[in-house]
């Protein structure tokens, strides 16, 4: 059974086991984009997460994944399903890894656009926050940081929150931005940035 056909309600320890009995073959193989099918298990075979609270890695910022990648290795970011399957990559592969899914191009989710007043607000809200100053103007990213335009709504969200609570905390400025920003104030920050659609913009496909 493939794990991109798996049922939300699928048990997280049972989904982490297969992934790593998965990972034990993937891992082992030669190519880089035949070691990448375990990543499918989550991020989905076309680039679009099993879950809404899952991240969309195609075409996100190389730099981002790479540095991403190295604190999951580290310890210094957590999650109960990535942490073990970072563990299991080996470091000279890690480049390889953000390299491949960099260039790979970034899925349309079909989340809808933000109404205009929820779009000022937002935009208000990222201004003061200065959110464009690390993201840029249309919340792509660049190098080492991510792009947020069209990423999963509820991973947003989650994301926001876990840099305000420091469940999250392998970037303390981030945290200490989100924590100067109200929860209403995130909430629609995440609805406007997973409602961007931005490749008209990019220029690269992208």
């Amino acid at each position: 059974m493939l794990l991109s056909s798996l049922p939300a309600h699928y048990g997280r320890a049972a989904l982490l086991a297969a992934l790593m009995l998965i990972g034990q073959s993937a891992l082992a193989a030669d190519a880089i984009e035949d070691k990448a099918k375990i990543c499918a298990a989550c991020h989905g075979e076309q680039g679009i997460p099993i879950q809404k609270t899952f991240p969309v890695i195609w075409g996100q910022n190389e730099g981002y994944l790479i540095y991403q990648l190295r604190d999951f290795q580290s310890g210094a970011r957590k999650n109960e399903l990535m942490s073990p399957i970072a563990a299991t990559i080996d470091k000279a592969d890690i480049n390889a890894f953000a390299a491949y899914f960099s260039k790979l191009k970034w899925p349309n989710l079909q989340q809808p656009i933000a109404p205009a007043d929820i779009a000022a607000k937002a935009q208000a809200t990222a201004a003061s926050v200065g959110c464009p100053g690390c993201h840029l103007a249309y919340f792509q990213g660049d190098g080492t940081t991510a792009r947020l335009a069209g990423q999963n709504h509820d991973y947003l969200l989650k994301t926001m929150n876990d840099f305000r609570d420091k469940t999250r905390g392998n970037n303390p400025g981030m945290s200490d931005l989100m924590k100067a920003t109200s929860p209403d104030d995130l909430a629609v920050l995440a609805q406007y940035l997973a409602g961007l659609q931005i490749e008209a913009y990019l220029g690269n496909g992208r």
